[in-house]
């Protein structure tokens, strides 16, 4: 039973996009049942993932949790909130994605260079699903980005390796922006 819910929530979670219209919605936390009442009211920051490695001989298991997270091509980048649902994800992906925190302009320049204006309904003919999109400035986006491989490479070690070894693989914390920018 406890795994539907983990399932439901890294839908959930894979579709809760900074700024989109159809993202998770958390109830309003009580005044006196949280532990730190301070973490909860603060906006989570800004994850973007990057898939680096392609999906040829992976496990069922990755690989769903790559077609949640909408990583289906190399060089495909997604922005997903900063939640430990997220964080979950990415560990279990790490061997093959890249990630870390980027900056508002950073986000903004990958938004103008790289998005993709959704013009497509946002739920089908029966109103039975909906479709994620990024609703930013009063315009909307597909929930991903197509960038290009990075100038000078990702790595002096390649794309088998963790980032703090030398490689590309891993959490790369705030020098996801310089990548960002070398692949625009």
């Amino acid at each position: 039973m406890a795994e539907k819910g983990t399932m439901a929530e890294k839908k959930e979670i894979a579709g809760g996009f900074p700024g989109s219209s159809k993202g998770t919605s958390s109830p309003a936390p009580s005044s006196s049942a949280s532990s730190n009442p301070s973490k909860e009211r603060t906006a989570p920051g800004k994850i973007a993932v990057v898939l680096v490695r392609g999906l040829a001989d992976v496990t069922t298991s990755i690989k769903d949790t790559l077609l949640l997270l909408r990583l289906t091509r190399k060089n495909k980048c997604i922005v997903v909130a900063d939640t430990k649902v997220a964080r979950g994800m990415l560990k279990k992906v790490k061997d093959y994605v890249t990630w870390g925190t980027i900056s508002e302009e950073t986000f903004n320049e990958l938004l103008l260079k790289r998005g993709q204006e959704y013009k497509g309904p946002l739920t089908d003919r029966k109103e039975k699903y909906s479709y994620k999109t990024l609703d930013i400035r009063g315009k909307r986006y597909k929930p991903y980005f197509t960038l290009n491989p990075p100038r000078k490479g990702f790595g002096r070690k390649g794309i088998k390796i963790p980032f703090h070894v030398g490689g590309a693989l891993g959490d790369r914390k705030e020098k996801m922006n310089d990548l960002i920018i070398r692949m625009l």
